[in-house]
């Protein structure tokens, strides 16, 4: 009689504990952990997803985390036969107080690039990350700035009906919050703060001496990151370049989903010129200009009836990142001015 040796079968969650613990480089982790509590960043959500790929020869985009922070219910996303569809409204940041704040993400962008920038904002306001359509892969994307503005507006007054209204824009997103706040003005709605960090408008909404100006920028620019990817490049192939991160990057399903995403964001910030806005608006500008005008005031004065400027260390990346710390801290003020204003009143 011969005996028949059988493979141990495992659960999803079982399979994803180690896959969490090697991408977030700790153990003891629960299934009911929130991947963020945990120090997630975008970096091991990245890697976190690469690992995925290969286990379970899925690809799904790294924002998925945002959804199903937890080994538990990624887990349900995993054994479900379709691609998780991905909301516009993700809660990056929990809170007691009412209203939420509503944040959204930039060009080639998610929401899960927020979430460093999130975690130093300090507020007792839940805070919510807007995504624009289309991250899934499900839906097409929205090539307008107005369509994303209504896009996030159904959803935003499908949870609070009415004002006031706590907005805070990066880069594209900037724009968007503006087309937003100028909807919800014309409906008779309180914006209680609209911040807009480094956002501009195409550059052929500038006049020719900014645009001259930004033109030149923009090619140096783009001729140090000719160098850099070069060098990246040499550096990628001299150690093998084949890695789980690479291969899950590059593959068609998710590298197609950014590249199309993209060339969504660009005809929305082409197609979109910004009207005079009456109201307020908290500018952030990058201490390090990079690919977009050097004076915000010569942009916006003559867009926005009261237009507050502020700098911020770092460059048009940076700012969300390496010093987040420093832009939450000046977000966290807006947010405590506009609720002082609205107690004072």
């Amino acid at each position: 009689m011969c005996s028949v040796n059988h493979k141990p079968t495992y659960s999803t969650k079982e399979i994803l504990l180690p896959i969490w613990e090697r991408a977030l480089q700790r153990t003891s982790i629960r299934v009911t952990d929130n991947f963020f509590d945990l120090g997630g960043t975008p970096s091991s959500a990245i890697r976190l997803f690469a690992e995925i790929a290969e286990e379970f020869g899925r690809n799904f985009p790294a924002v998925s985390i945002c959804v199903a922070p937890t080994i538990e219910t990624l887990a349900g996303l995993l054994e479900q036969p379709e691609p998780p569809r991905i909301p516009p409204l993700l809660l990056l940041k929990a809170g007691s107080e009412n209203p939420s704040v509503f944040i959204t993400h930039g060009l080639g962008g998610d929401v899960l690039g927020l979430t460093d920038l999130v975690r130093k904002i300090e507020s007792r306001r839940p805070i919510y990350g807007m995504q624009v359509r289309g991250i899934d892969g499900i839906d097409e994307p929205l090539t307008s700035i107005e369509e994303r503005a209504q896009y996030y507006l159904n959803a935003i007054q499908s949870v609070q009906p009415s004002g006031p209204y706590f907005l805070i824009g990066y880069s594209l997103g900037g724009l968007v919050t503006l087309e937003m706040a100028q909807r919800l003005a014309a409906g008779g709605e309180r914006i209680a703060l609209l911040a807009m960090l480094d956002s501009y408008p195409d550059k052929r909404y500038l006049s020719m001496v900014q645009s001259t100006l930004l033109s030149l920028r923009q090619n140096r620019r783009r001729a140090e990151n000719r160098i850099v990817r070069a060098l990246s490049k040499k550096r990628s192939q001299s150690s093998g370049g084949t890695d789980k991160i690479q291969r899950y990057l590059q593959s068609p399903s998710i590298a197609g989903l950014a590249q199309r995403m993209k060339d969504a964001d660009f005809a929305a910030s082409r197609g979109y010129r910004p009207r005079f806005y009456r109201g307020e608006v908290k500018f952030v500008r990058a201490a390090i200009a990079s690919y977009f005008p050097g004076n915000p005031t010569a942009v916006w004065a003559q867009l926005i009836q009261e237009f507050a400027l502020e700098t911020t260390p770092g460059d048009h990346v940076g700012m969300l990142t390496t010093r987040c710390e420093d832009l939450g801290a000046l977000l966290s003020r807006y947010l405590r001015e506009a609720d002082a204003a609205m107690s004072s009143e």
